[in-house]
């Protein structure tokens, strides 16, 4: 079997990993100022940032086209695949999912779509264990069992530096924003099931911090004996994560460190700059 892997861009992987892996990535889409353009291609978190600071209106994104992952699957066949995996951004917060799955019978290979339930270093995590799994011989049944385990084992927690674009977007009411600004409360989130969900509120950024470094420590403890591997995410914000990171080992958490990654424009543009956090997962070994 001659495996293709296929992701899109909110995966966040560097360019180099999927190069040396041999991932594709299709994109999705931000449309900003009058342009629309191609997230990690055309736009990044950068150009965003600055343009809202202006006073530019918070951007729009929309999922790649079935023929965006034709032409994809297309490309893998003609250079050699008979099989294609598919890995998206959760159905639940796009309808990427849906476009990779409308485009499997575009072309003659087999093609599995897996819906990671997740986003960022969620789903790019999986990408990058499925193409060490299939380049180790794992056949493509070894691989999706692998990526349900994944599935059912992250831990996504994160928090974000203001409330501006959540209260811009729509996704919180004025009121709450002030108030949240004024006490300086720091929303603790995570993905469930799926969707981004509160699991409480810490007072400032030492006790946020303390928070992701506590609820790190008991999902180890709960995968006592497995291998957990940890990427460190930010949005224009590498001292965040470098701070985050530095708690987790002075609190002598036993975990893999895998990487820090930013995470790019169409994710920025829902939860804005300052967003930080860790992906957590008890990887197939």
């Amino acid at each position: 079997m001659n495996l293709a892997i296929v992701t899109d861009s909110t995966s966040d992987l560097h360019q180099d990993e999927l190069e040396r892996l041999g991932i594709r990535r299709v994109p999705l889409y931000v449309s900003f100022r009058g342009e629309t353009r191609r997230d990690w291609i055309d736009i990044e978190p950068e150009s965003i940032i600055a343009g809202v600071a202006e006073g530019a209106d918070l951007p729009t994104t929309s999922q790649p086209s079935p023929e965006d992952f034709a032409s994809a699957y297309r490309e893998a066949v003609a250079g050699g695949a008979d099989a294609i995996l598919v890995i998206t951004l959760s159905s639940e917060l796009s309808g990427t999912y849906q476009s990779a799955v409308a485009a499997s019978d575009q072309v003659e290979a087999e093609v599995l779509v897996f819906d990671s339930r997740s986003a960022s270093l969620g789903h790019g995590a999986m990408a990058r264990t499925a193409a060490r799994m299939r380049d180790a011989g794992a056949s493509l049944d070894a691989i999706r069992a692998g990526l349900e385990h994944m599935r059912d084992s992250t831990l996504i927690v994160f928090t974000v530096a203001s409330f501006d674009y959540l209260q811009k977007g729509g996704r919180i009411g004025r009121g709450s924003a002030l108030v949240g600004s004024l006490l300086n409360i720091k929303p603790i989130l995570t993905l469930a099931d799926g969707r981004i969900e509160p699991l409480t509120r810490a007072r400032g950024m030492r006790k946020a911090l303390q928070e992701m470094v506590e609820r790190l420590r008991a999902y180890v403890a709960e995968r006592a004996g497995e291998r957990v591997t940890v990427d460190y995410i930010h949005i224009h914000d590498p001292e965040a994560v470098q701070r985050l990171k530095q708690a987790v080992e002075a609190a002598g958490v036993e975990a893999e460190f895998n990487g820090f990654y930013e995470i790019g424009a169409v994710l920025t543009s829902h939860v804005g700059p300052g967003t930080f956090g860790l992906i957590a997962r008890s990887e197939p070994s």
